[in-house]
């Protein structure tokens, strides 16, 4: 069988925490920040975590985690 290679797309998008769940940045905040009010761009600062439905999934890409 080949080694299992790290998706880098995701590898650069998510950490693992030490209780093995995928932390996550907040989208939206790249660009076109003038409309946005200070209240919405001040909470995007703070990420989230993966969807439990989706932990599976990022697994699989970042087998070396």
């Amino acid at each position: 069988m080949p080694k299992l290679k790290t998706h880098r797309g995701a590898a650069k998008r998510l950490r693992k925490t030490s209780s093995g769940k995928f932390k996550r940045g907040s989208a939206n905040k790249a660009h076109i920040l003038t409309k946005k009010s200070s209240k919405r761009k001040r909470r995007l600062r703070s990420g989230g975590l993966v969807h439990k439905a989706d932990e599976k999934r990022m697994a699989k890409l970042l087998p070396h985690l």
